[in-house]
């Protein structure tokens, strides 16, 4: 069997998020398991290095699968970008070691979410940034992330209240600049829980917005409480950007 990495492009504004569910088989992953299946002639498991949710965008998706030998990446690439959705593409393919793991090797990932604070966004991009439409104050936008880089435990940015598992990540950085009336958001960081980049955006907004204090989300990490942080962003303004081995 030879092991495939991929890197994939997509835009999730219409489908279900990244994981095949058992109610839907409008998920990205969903989408390139069946053609593997029709290129392998048996099922395929595809594992990504994140569950980006429904409506989030990737620029760089990282999965991985195991086919039978004989087939040169390029053809699988090709394969693949011949019989995908136009809204979901393969950027780049090629063959890696027999035990390599798309999730558990991933050594950092990065998001980034775009907001645009004046008054109308374009509408040809309304489904890939977050139509605000009010300043922020980002100085202290960037007082309140110096908070949250580091490693914590950040069961308070995580939307999943029966987690079981560890809320502790790593938060290598947080970069917030402006180009204009558009503001970028990027996190870099060894793992993010479920809904988190949204919280954490959510939070930063608020701060922006005067609506908390910067000091307010270090007392969120210790609170541990989700309900204690901020509103989770819309999904249209996030993508996964890219993912480091």
């Amino acid at each position: 069997m030879t092991n495939y990495k991929v890197i994939l492009q997509y835009d999730g504004s219409r489908y279900d998020g990244w994981q095949k569910q058992g109610n839907t088989d409008n998920t990205i992953q969903g989408k390139l398991e069946s053609i593997l299946e029709k290129l392998a002639g048996q099922p395929v498991e595809v594992h990504g290095s994140g569950r980006t949710d429904a409506g989030v965008h990737a620029l760089g998706q990282a999965a991985n699968f195991h086919l039978e030998d004989g087939r040169t990446a390029k053809e699988v690439m090709d394969y693949l970008n011949r019989y995908l959705p136009e809204d979901i593409a393969v950027t780049e393919a090629k063959t890696v070691p027999e035990r390599f793991h798309s999730r558990l090797n991933a050594v950092s990932k990065t998001y980034l979410y775009r907001i645009e604070t004046g008054d109308k966004k374009m509408v040809f991009e309304q489904k890939y940034i977050y139509g605000l439409g009010r300043e922020m104050d980002l100085g202290k936008m960037r007082q309140a992330a110096k908070y949250l880089v580091g490693e914590h435990d950040f069961k308070s940015f995580c939307a999943n209240k029966r987690m079981k598992k560890s809320t502790v990540r790593r938060l290598d950085s947080i970069e917030i600049t402006r180009e204009g009336s558009r503001v970028y958001l990027l996190f870099t960081g060894n793992g993010f829980l479920h809904h988190m980049v949204r919280i954490m955006t959510g939070t930063l907004i608020e701060v922006g917005l005067s609506e908390r204090s910067p000091e307010s989300v270090e007392e969120l990490l210790g609170a541990k409480d989700r309900q204690a942080s901020g509103y989770t962003a819309p999904a249209e303004g996030l993508f996964l950007k890219n993912v480091e081995y």
